[in-house]
This record gives C-alpha cells, structure tokens and sequence, in this order.
C-alpha cells in the first residue's frame, strides 16, 4: 500500500500518514513531559491541562503478546462472520518513549513472535464491506 494516498482508516486521529511507515500519535504534557497513548487531554501525573500532539514513532519492541483466538464481542466490528474469523495476535509494543501501546499484531504464529523482538508499525486491512473501500488499522510487525 502507499501511504502518499488516503486509505480509510479506522482509527484516523491515531495515525499520521506519509513516508515510509504510518506514524503512531499521542499526546504529551507540555509541563511535565508524561507521554500518552491514545492522546489525552488532561495529565493525570500533573493535573495539567497543557497537551499537545506527540509522535510516539513508528518503531518499538514487542513487551507481551497473545493470540485472539475466538472472535471479540461488540463493539468488534471486523465485518467477517464468526464462521470466517481468523485468530490474530494481539500485543503490547514498548516505544522508544516508554509508553506501552495495545495493537494488532501481524502474525498469529507463537513460534515466531518473541518478547524484545523489535516491531514496526504497518497498516493492516480491517474491515470490507461490498461496495465500499477497505478500512484499515494500525498494527506491528517484525522489523
């Protein structure tokens, strides 16, 4: 996929487009420097108020993970039917910052997934509806 176009994404506030690999965003105080993801609109380390938008990067390492193997409740709205759902990985990547981020995960494989190993973030499609575009997700893979 090209990231110089416009993909319909899921999580649009999330993410920052263009270059070589998507751009995960947050947020930072501006008095105290606490970093947050998703984006926070208050600092709960200083009570301030004073936020401003944060580039956690596109890199991180892989902190703990797990495999989905039974398709999530609602609010879940993959579009596939549950006789067509595919159990995905599901982990938590360390960025450079220090802050732990919940994603997808490219492979579903614990013989090849290892905590420390370094990941990349990448767009993953999320859902299809007939008719429409794709909508994709944020999510990591291996580096």
């Amino acid at each position: 996929m090209n990231l110089d176009t416009s993909p319909k994404l899921a999580c649009p506030d999330l993410l920052r487009l263009g270059g070589e690999h998507p751009v995960l965003l947050g947020s930072r105080c501006t008095d105290c420097g606490e970093v947050y993801f998703p984006a926070s609109e208050g600092c709960t380390r200083c009570c301030s108020t004073a936020m401003e938008t944060f580039a956690l990067g596109s890199f991180g390492t892989l902190w703990s993970w797990t495999i989905q193997g039974f398709q999530p409740k609602s609010p879940y709205n993959g579009g596939e039917a549950e006789a067509d759902f595919q159990p995905y990985g599901v982990g938590y990547i360390e960025m450079p910052s220090g802050v732990k981020v919940e994603s997808r995960l490219t492979l579903a494989d614990p013989a090849q997934l290892k905590i420390g190993m370094p990941m990349v973030l990448v767009l993953l499609p999320y859902r299809q509806v007939p008719g429409e575009a794709p909508v994709y997700t944020y999510a990591f893979a291996p580096a």
